[in-house]
Protein backbone atom coordinates (compact mmCIF):
# COMPACT_ATOMS: atom_id res chain seq x y z
CA UNK A 1 0.00 0.00 0.00
CA UNK A 2 1.36 3.49 -1.01
CA UNK A 3 1.84 6.40 1.04
CA UNK A 4 -1.71 8.07 -0.45
CA UNK A 5 -3.49 5.49 -0.29
CA UNK A 6 -2.77 4.77 3.20
CA UNK A 7 -3.77 8.42 3.79
CA UNK A 8 -6.51 8.39 1.77
CA UNK A 9 -7.84 5.36 4.56
CA UNK A 10 -6.90 6.99 7.69
CA UNK A 11 -8.72 10.08 6.54
CA UNK A 12 -11.97 8.04 5.82
CA UNK A 13 -11.55 6.59 9.14
CA UNK A 14 -11.00 9.91 10.69
CA UNK A 15 -14.49 11.08 8.70
CA UNK A 16 -16.38 7.76 10.12
CA UNK A 17 -15.02 8.23 13.41
CA UNK A 18 -16.06 11.96 13.48
CA UNK A 19 -19.31 10.50 12.00
CA UNK A 20 -20.43 8.55 14.69
CA UNK A 21 -18.89 10.23 17.77
CA UNK A 22 -21.66 13.25 16.41
CA UNK A 23 -24.23 11.41 15.06
CA UNK A 24 -24.61 9.31 18.72
CA UNK A 25 -26.39 12.34 20.03
CA UNK A 26 -29.48 10.47 17.95
CA UNK A 27 -29.23 7.45 19.92
CA UNK A 28 -29.20 9.68 22.69
CA UNK A 29 -31.99 11.71 21.92
CA UNK A 30 -34.29 9.03 21.03
CA UNK A 31 -32.86 6.41 23.91
CA UNK A 32 -34.30 9.30 26.14
CA UNK A 33 -37.63 9.45 24.59
CA UNK A 34 -38.40 5.80 24.42
CA UNK A 35 -36.51 5.34 28.41
CA UNK A 36 -38.91 8.13 29.62
CA UNK A 37 -42.02 6.63 28.07
CA UNK A 38 -41.21 3.11 29.52
CA UNK A 39 -40.58 4.60 32.94
CA UNK A 40 -43.68 6.40 32.70
CA UNK A 41 -45.98 3.83 34.06
CA UNK A 42 -43.47 2.65 36.59
CA UNK A 43 -43.00 6.33 37.96
CA UNK A 44 -46.73 6.54 37.99
CA UNK A 45 -47.48 3.68 40.19
CA UNK A 46 -44.26 4.61 42.65
CA UNK A 47 -45.19 8.44 43.29
CA UNK A 48 -49.06 8.34 42.91
CA UNK A 49 -48.00 10.89 40.12
CA UNK A 50 -51.63 12.24 38.92
CA UNK A 51 -52.77 12.40 35.05
CA UNK A 52 -52.12 16.28 34.61
CA UNK A 53 -48.57 15.81 36.28
CA UNK A 54 -47.60 12.59 33.82
CA UNK A 55 -49.03 14.81 31.03
CA UNK A 56 -46.98 17.63 32.42
CA UNK A 57 -43.61 15.32 32.15
CA UNK A 58 -44.39 14.10 28.47
CA UNK A 59 -44.90 17.80 27.23
CA UNK A 60 -41.76 18.86 28.03
CA UNK A 61 -39.35 15.93 28.46
CA UNK A 62 -36.72 15.39 25.62
CA UNK A 63 -39.31 14.25 23.44
CA UNK A 64 -40.86 17.86 23.12
CA UNK A 65 -40.68 21.23 24.82
CA UNK A 66 -37.36 20.85 26.60
CA UNK A 67 -35.17 19.89 23.91
CA UNK A 68 -36.68 21.99 21.34
CA UNK A 69 -35.80 25.16 24.18
CA UNK A 70 -32.25 23.18 24.54
CA UNK A 71 -32.10 23.14 20.68
CA UNK A 72 -33.20 26.66 20.48
CA UNK A 73 -30.26 27.78 22.64
CA UNK A 74 -27.80 25.41 21.93
CA UNK A 75 -28.46 25.80 18.10
CA UNK A 76 -27.31 30.08 18.62
CA UNK A 77 -24.38 29.25 21.07
CA UNK A 78 -22.88 26.82 18.57
CA UNK A 79 -22.55 29.58 15.33
CA UNK A 80 -21.14 31.83 18.32
CA UNK A 81 -18.83 29.84 19.92
CA UNK A 82 -18.34 27.02 17.75
CA UNK A 83 -19.29 23.72 17.33
CA UNK A 84 -17.00 22.17 19.56
CA UNK A 85 -17.73 23.48 22.91
CA UNK A 86 -21.35 22.56 22.45
CA UNK A 87 -21.43 19.08 21.54
CA UNK A 88 -18.71 18.26 23.87
CA UNK A 89 -19.48 19.92 27.48
CA UNK A 90 -23.93 19.31 27.01
CA UNK A 91 -22.98 15.47 27.51
CA UNK A 92 -22.11 16.30 30.87
CA UNK A 93 -24.99 18.84 31.38
CA UNK A 94 -27.00 15.71 30.18
CA UNK A 95 -25.49 12.96 31.94
CA UNK A 96 -26.26 15.31 35.90
CA UNK A 97 -29.92 15.45 34.40
CA UNK A 98 -29.88 11.45 34.44
CA UNK A 99 -28.18 11.96 37.88
CA UNK A 100 -31.66 13.03 39.04
CA UNK A 101 -33.66 10.23 37.29
CA UNK A 102 -31.24 7.52 38.11
CA UNK A 103 -32.21 7.78 41.72
CA UNK A 104 -35.14 9.72 41.87
CA UNK A 105 -36.64 9.81 45.39
CA UNK A 106 -39.85 11.99 44.75
CA UNK A 107 -41.72 13.36 41.29
CA UNK A 108 -39.54 16.71 41.41
CA UNK A 109 -36.38 14.90 41.29
CA UNK A 110 -38.21 13.20 37.72
CA UNK A 111 -39.45 16.36 36.46
CA UNK A 112 -36.07 17.75 36.94
CA UNK A 113 -34.42 15.19 35.21
CA UNK A 114 -36.54 14.46 32.22
CA UNK A 115 -36.22 18.86 31.78
CA UNK A 116 -32.32 19.15 31.97
CA UNK A 117 -31.83 15.65 29.85
CA UNK A 118 -34.11 17.09 27.55
CA UNK A 119 -32.50 20.92 27.12
CA UNK A 120 -29.19 19.01 27.19
CA UNK A 121 -30.17 16.58 23.83
CA UNK A 122 -31.94 19.47 22.39
CA UNK A 123 -28.38 21.44 22.45
CA UNK A 124 -26.53 18.61 20.83
CA UNK A 125 -28.54 17.82 18.02
CA UNK A 126 -28.01 20.76 15.83
CA UNK A 127 -24.54 21.07 16.64
CA UNK A 128 -23.95 17.53 15.97
CA UNK A 129 -25.97 17.68 12.88
CA UNK A 130 -24.02 20.63 11.81
CA UNK A 131 -20.65 18.82 12.65
CA UNK A 132 -21.51 15.94 10.14
CA UNK A 133 -22.57 18.17 7.19
CA UNK A 134 -19.67 20.45 7.51
CA UNK A 135 -16.88 17.46 8.51
CA UNK A 136 -18.25 14.60 5.54
CA UNK A 137 -16.45 14.40 2.64
CA UNK A 138 -17.41 16.27 -0.90
CA UNK A 139 -19.94 13.83 -2.27
CA UNK A 140 -21.03 11.52 0.57
CA UNK A 141 -22.65 13.93 2.96
CA UNK A 142 -25.77 12.32 2.91
CA UNK A 143 -24.47 8.68 3.69
CA UNK A 144 -22.79 10.42 6.21
CA UNK A 145 -26.03 12.21 7.26
CA UNK A 146 -27.86 8.45 7.08
CA UNK A 147 -25.07 7.29 9.92
CA UNK A 148 -26.81 9.94 12.84
CA UNK A 149 -30.06 8.49 11.64
CA UNK A 150 -29.66 5.00 11.84
CA UNK A 151 -28.04 5.72 15.75
CA UNK A 152 -31.38 7.13 15.99
CA UNK A 153 -32.94 3.91 15.42
CA UNK A 154 -30.85 1.78 17.15
CA UNK A 155 -31.58 3.89 20.71
CA UNK A 156 -34.97 2.55 20.98
CA UNK A 157 -34.04 -0.97 19.60
CA UNK A 158 -31.27 -1.55 22.95
CA UNK A 159 -33.70 0.77 25.78
CA UNK A 160 -36.47 -1.50 24.03
CA UNK A 161 -34.93 -4.93 24.56
CA UNK A 162 -33.40 -3.69 27.52
CA UNK A 163 -36.81 -2.43 29.09
CA UNK A 164 -37.97 -5.85 28.32
CA UNK A 165 -35.22 -8.13 29.87
CA UNK A 166 -35.41 -5.80 32.96
CA UNK A 167 -39.00 -5.83 33.67
CA UNK A 168 -39.41 -7.83 36.47
CA UNK A 169 -37.47 -5.59 38.56
CA UNK A 170 -39.57 -3.03 38.03
CA UNK A 171 -38.38 0.46 38.53
CA UNK A 172 -34.46 -0.81 39.53
CA UNK A 173 -34.84 -1.95 35.93
CA UNK A 174 -35.49 1.26 34.26
CA UNK A 175 -32.85 3.36 36.59
CA UNK A 176 -30.45 0.71 35.29
CA UNK A 177 -31.64 1.43 31.31
CA UNK A 178 -30.59 4.97 32.16
CA UNK A 179 -27.25 4.45 33.63
CA UNK A 180 -26.39 3.02 30.53
CA UNK A 181 -27.31 5.76 28.72
CA UNK A 182 -25.33 7.96 31.12
CA UNK A 183 -22.23 5.97 31.23
CA UNK A 184 -22.32 6.56 27.35
CA UNK A 185 -22.92 10.46 27.98
CA UNK A 186 -19.48 10.00 29.93
CA UNK A 187 -17.79 8.06 27.60
CA UNK A 188 -18.78 10.33 24.51
CA UNK A 189 -17.66 13.57 26.28
CA UNK A 190 -14.40 11.74 26.99
CA UNK A 191 -14.13 10.55 23.37
CA UNK A 192 -15.17 13.98 21.41
CA UNK A 193 -12.68 15.91 23.84
CA UNK A 194 -10.28 15.21 20.67
CA UNK A 195 -12.35 15.86 18.20
CA UNK A 196 -11.12 19.31 16.21
CA UNK A 197 -13.56 22.24 15.32
CA UNK A 198 -14.99 22.27 12.19
CA UNK A 199 -12.88 24.08 9.48
CA UNK A 200 -15.41 25.49 7.49
CA UNK A 201 -16.85 27.60 10.85
CA UNK A 202 -13.33 28.21 11.98
CA UNK A 203 -12.83 29.68 8.45
CA UNK A 204 -16.15 31.83 8.68
CA UNK A 205 -14.92 32.91 11.81
CA UNK A 206 -11.80 34.45 10.86
CA UNK A 207 -13.34 35.69 7.63
CA UNK A 208 -15.36 38.11 9.49
CA UNK A 209 -12.80 39.17 12.42
CA UNK A 210 -10.54 40.37 9.54
CA UNK A 211 -13.33 42.06 7.75
CA UNK A 212 -14.47 43.93 11.45
CA UNK A 213 -10.64 44.89 11.50
CA UNK A 214 -10.16 45.68 7.88
CA UNK A 215 -13.51 48.40 8.67
CA UNK A 216 -11.95 49.24 12.06
CA UNK A 217 -14.23 47.50 14.41
CA UNK A 218 -11.52 45.29 16.50
CA UNK A 219 -14.35 44.52 19.02
CA UNK A 220 -16.29 42.61 16.52
CA UNK A 221 -18.31 39.89 18.97
CA UNK A 222 -21.06 38.61 16.87
CA UNK A 223 -20.40 36.49 13.68
CA UNK A 224 -23.44 35.89 12.17
CA UNK A 225 -26.37 38.10 13.01
CA UNK A 226 -30.02 36.77 13.56
CA UNK A 227 -31.38 39.20 11.47
CA UNK A 228 -29.71 37.84 8.77
CA UNK A 229 -32.04 33.95 8.87
CA UNK A 230 -35.04 36.41 8.28
CA UNK A 231 -33.85 37.28 4.67
CA UNK A 232 -36.80 35.51 2.35
CA UNK A 233 -34.50 32.91 0.98
CA UNK A 234 -33.69 31.90 4.12
CA UNK A 235 -37.23 32.05 5.92
CA UNK A 236 -38.74 30.36 2.80
CA UNK A 237 -36.01 27.47 3.64
CA UNK A 238 -37.26 27.28 7.24
CA UNK A 239 -41.19 27.35 6.16
CA UNK A 240 -40.21 24.77 3.64
CA UNK A 241 -38.38 22.45 6.16
CA UNK A 242 -40.78 23.48 8.93
CA UNK A 243 -44.01 22.82 7.32
CA UNK A 244 -42.39 19.18 6.18
CA UNK A 245 -40.71 17.89 9.01
CA UNK A 246 -43.07 19.39 11.86
CA UNK A 247 -46.21 18.25 10.41
CA UNK A 248 -44.64 14.69 9.86
CA UNK A 249 -43.34 14.76 13.77
CA UNK A 250 -46.75 14.71 15.18
CA UNK A 251 -47.55 11.69 13.07
CA UNK A 252 -44.26 10.04 14.47
CA UNK A 253 -44.78 12.07 17.84
CA UNK A 254 -48.66 10.35 18.05
CA UNK A 255 -47.29 6.84 17.12
CA UNK A 256 -46.88 5.69 20.64
CA UNK A 257 -50.54 6.10 21.45
CA UNK A 258 -51.98 4.50 18.98
CA UNK A 259 -49.52 1.26 18.20
CA UNK A 260 -50.72 -0.45 21.77
CA UNK A 261 -54.52 -0.19 20.39
CA UNK A 262 -53.11 -2.38 17.31
CA UNK A 263 -51.63 -4.68 19.38
CA UNK A 264 -54.93 -5.34 21.20
CA UNK A 265 -57.30 -5.59 18.56
CA UNK A 266 -55.26 -7.99 16.58
CA UNK A 267 -54.45 -10.12 19.79
CA UNK A 268 -51.27 -9.32 20.71
CA UNK A 269 -51.32 -7.73 24.37
CA UNK A 270 -48.03 -8.98 25.81
CA UNK A 271 -45.24 -6.93 26.39
CA UNK A 272 -42.67 -9.15 24.45
CA UNK A 273 -44.98 -9.04 21.23
CA UNK A 274 -45.21 -5.28 21.61
CA UNK A 275 -41.60 -4.83 21.81
CA UNK A 276 -40.81 -7.21 18.84
CA UNK A 277 -43.33 -5.30 16.46
CA UNK A 278 -41.71 -1.92 17.63
CA UNK A 279 -38.43 -3.19 16.90
CA UNK A 280 -39.62 -4.88 13.24
CA UNK A 281 -40.40 -1.60 12.82
CA UNK A 282 -37.08 0.20 13.81
CA UNK A 283 -35.14 -2.80 12.20
CA UNK A 284 -37.11 -2.05 8.98
CA UNK A 285 -35.75 1.56 9.23
CA UNK A 286 -32.34 0.45 9.89
CA UNK A 287 -32.17 -1.22 6.75
CA UNK A 288 -33.86 1.08 4.73
CA UNK A 289 -31.20 3.92 6.00
CA UNK A 290 -28.44 1.70 4.82
CA UNK A 291 -29.30 0.07 1.53
CA UNK A 292 -31.57 3.28 0.06
CA UNK A 293 -30.66 6.50 1.60
CA UNK A 294 -26.96 5.76 2.52
CA UNK A 295 -26.19 4.20 -1.01
CA UNK A 296 -28.42 6.86 -3.52
CA UNK A 297 -29.19 10.22 -1.58
CA UNK A 298 -25.36 11.29 -2.87
CA UNK A 299 -26.21 10.23 -6.28
CA UNK A 300 -30.27 10.53 -7.80
CA UNK A 301 -32.55 12.71 -7.79
CA UNK A 302 -33.41 13.50 -4.20
CA UNK A 303 -36.67 14.89 -5.34
CA UNK A 304 -37.69 11.50 -6.62
CA UNK A 305 -36.55 9.19 -3.56
CA UNK A 306 -38.15 12.04 -1.00
CA UNK A 307 -41.44 11.28 -2.92
CA UNK A 308 -41.08 7.71 -3.02
CA UNK A 309 -40.41 7.32 1.12
CA UNK A 310 -43.17 9.29 1.83
CA UNK A 311 -45.49 7.52 -0.55
CA UNK A 312 -44.60 4.37 0.96
CA UNK A 313 -45.76 5.74 4.68
CA UNK A 314 -48.92 7.30 2.94
CA UNK A 315 -50.34 3.47 1.96
CA UNK A 316 -49.29 2.15 4.99
CA UNK A 317 -51.10 4.73 7.20
CA UNK A 318 -54.13 3.63 4.68
CA UNK A 319 -54.05 0.16 5.34
CA UNK A 320 -54.95 1.24 8.28
CA UNK A 321 -57.60 3.75 7.80
CA UNK A 322 -59.00 1.81 5.52
CA UNK A 323 -59.11 -1.90 6.61
CA UNK A 324 -60.19 -3.88 9.39
CA UNK A 325 -57.24 -4.26 12.08
CA UNK A 326 -55.76 -7.82 11.44
CA UNK A 327 -52.58 -8.78 11.67
CA UNK A 328 -50.80 -9.02 8.06
CA UNK A 329 -52.30 -5.20 7.96
CA UNK A 330 -51.05 -4.58 11.45
CA UNK A 331 -47.38 -6.04 10.24
CA UNK A 332 -47.78 -4.08 6.61
CA UNK A 333 -48.40 -0.69 8.26
CA UNK A 334 -45.08 -1.31 10.27
CA UNK A 335 -43.45 -2.65 7.56
CA UNK A 336 -44.54 0.25 5.20
CA UNK A 337 -43.99 3.28 7.31
CA UNK A 338 -40.48 1.52 8.84
CA UNK A 339 -38.78 1.62 5.32
CA UNK A 340 -40.41 5.14 4.12
CA UNK A 341 -39.56 6.34 6.95
CA UNK A 342 -35.90 5.51 6.31
CA UNK A 343 -35.66 7.49 3.63
CA UNK A 344 -38.06 9.93 4.30
CA UNK A 345 -39.01 13.14 6.10
CA UNK A 346 -36.63 12.41 8.83
CA UNK A 347 -33.71 11.66 6.97
CA UNK A 348 -33.99 14.66 4.59
CA UNK A 349 -34.63 16.90 7.19
CA UNK A 350 -31.81 16.50 8.99
CA UNK A 351 -29.51 16.43 5.04
CA UNK A 352 -31.28 19.67 3.68
CA UNK A 353 -31.03 21.77 6.98
CA UNK A 354 -27.55 21.22 6.62
CA UNK A 355 -26.95 22.28 3.82
CA UNK A 356 -29.60 25.62 3.24
CA UNK A 357 -28.05 27.91 5.53
CA UNK A 358 -24.72 30.46 5.48
CA UNK A 359 -21.82 28.75 7.86
CA UNK A 360 -22.35 31.09 10.62
CA UNK A 361 -26.36 30.76 10.51
CA UNK A 362 -26.15 26.66 9.78
CA UNK A 363 -26.91 25.60 13.28
CA UNK A 364 -29.03 28.70 14.59
CA UNK A 365 -31.32 27.82 12.08
CA UNK A 366 -31.52 23.76 12.78
CA UNK A 367 -32.10 24.68 16.36
CA UNK A 368 -34.66 27.00 15.67
CA UNK A 369 -36.70 24.98 13.37
CA UNK A 370 -36.04 21.78 15.39
CA UNK A 371 -37.26 23.43 18.46
CA UNK A 372 -40.90 25.09 16.43
CA UNK A 373 -40.98 21.19 15.86
CA UNK A 374 -40.65 19.33 19.24
CA UNK A 375 -42.23 22.57 20.93
CA UNK A 376 -45.41 22.04 18.44
CA UNK A 377 -45.54 18.21 19.20
CA UNK A 378 -45.33 19.47 23.01
CA UNK A 379 -48.76 21.13 22.55
CA UNK A 380 -50.18 18.63 19.84
CA UNK A 381 -49.87 15.87 22.48
CA UNK A 382 -51.37 17.39 25.42
CA UNK A 383 -54.62 16.72 22.88
CA UNK A 384 -53.80 13.68 21.31
CA UNK A 385 -55.68 11.68 24.39
CA UNK A 386 -58.50 13.76 23.77
CA UNK A 387 -58.47 12.98 20.45
CA UNK A 388 -58.21 9.42 21.02
CA UNK A 389 -62.31 9.49 22.81
CA UNK A 390 -63.53 9.62 19.55
CA UNK A 391 -62.37 6.64 18.02
CA UNK A 392 -59.63 5.15 16.33
CA UNK A 393 -60.28 5.75 12.79
CA UNK A 394 -60.91 9.43 13.40
CA UNK A 395 -57.37 9.65 14.89
CA UNK A 396 -55.87 7.48 11.64
CA UNK A 397 -57.55 9.55 9.21
CA UNK A 398 -56.05 12.34 10.74
CA UNK A 399 -52.58 10.91 10.80
CA UNK A 400 -53.01 10.11 7.39
CA UNK A 401 -53.45 13.44 6.49
CA UNK A 402 -50.38 14.44 8.12
CA UNK A 403 -47.95 12.17 6.55
CA UNK A 404 -49.67 12.90 3.08
CA UNK A 405 -49.35 16.74 3.76
CA UNK A 406 -45.95 16.37 4.56
CA UNK A 407 -44.95 14.25 1.56
CA UNK A 408 -46.50 16.65 -0.53
CA UNK A 409 -44.70 19.74 0.77
CA UNK A 410 -41.18 17.98 0.86
CA UNK A 411 -41.90 16.65 -2.70
CA UNK A 412 -42.83 20.10 -4.39
CA UNK A 413 -39.81 22.28 -2.36
CA UNK A 414 -37.45 19.73 -2.27
CA UNK A 415 -33.91 20.85 -3.38
CA UNK A 416 -31.55 19.27 -5.93
CA UNK A 417 -28.48 19.01 -3.79
CA UNK A 418 -26.93 15.46 -4.92
CA UNK A 419 -23.69 15.60 -5.69
CA UNK A 420 -22.99 19.10 -4.71
CA UNK A 421 -20.38 20.54 -2.22
CA UNK A 422 -21.60 22.72 0.87
CA UNK A 423 -19.55 25.61 -1.72
CA UNK A 424 -21.60 24.72 -4.52
CA UNK A 425 -25.03 24.93 -2.72
CA UNK A 426 -24.14 28.11 -1.18
CA UNK A 427 -22.72 29.68 -4.21
CA UNK A 428 -26.01 29.27 -5.92
CA UNK A 429 -27.88 30.17 -2.93
CA UNK A 430 -25.92 33.20 -1.38
CA UNK A 431 -23.69 33.98 -4.38
CA UNK A 432 -20.96 33.61 -1.27
CA UNK A 433 -18.37 30.50 -1.67
CA UNK A 434 -18.08 28.32 1.61
CA UNK A 435 -15.11 25.99 1.15
CA UNK A 436 -12.46 24.64 3.93
CA UNK A 437 -10.09 26.19 2.66
CA UNK A 438 -11.29 29.49 1.42
CA UNK A 439 -12.91 31.13 4.06
CA UNK A 440 -16.71 31.84 3.54
CA UNK A 441 -17.91 36.10 4.38
CA UNK A 442 -21.27 35.89 6.27
CA UNK A 443 -22.84 37.98 9.01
Amino acid sequence: MDQSTRTTDLSSRAHWKNTILAGLANYIDAGSIVAGAAGLTLWTTMFHLSSSYVGLIGAISSNAISAGVGALIGGRLCDKLGRKKIYQWDMLFYAFGLLFIIFAASSWMLLAGYVIAGLAVGADVPASWTLIAELAPDGARGKHSGVAQVLWYCGPVVVLLLSLALSPLGVLGIRIVFAHLFVLALCLWFARRRMKESEIWVAAERAVRERAARAGDAAVTSFGHVRELFNRRNVGAMLFLIGMYGIWNLWAGTNGFFLPFILRTVGSESQAMSVTIQCVSFAAGIASIYFIFMRLVDRVDQKLLFGAGALLQVIGMLLLSLFRLTEPVALGYVLLCGIGGGFGQQSFFQLWSGELFPTLLRSTAQGLMFAVVRIGLGFWSLYVPTLTKNGFSTLAWILTGFVAFSGLIGFIFAPRNEGKTLDEIQRERHARPETRSAAPVTG
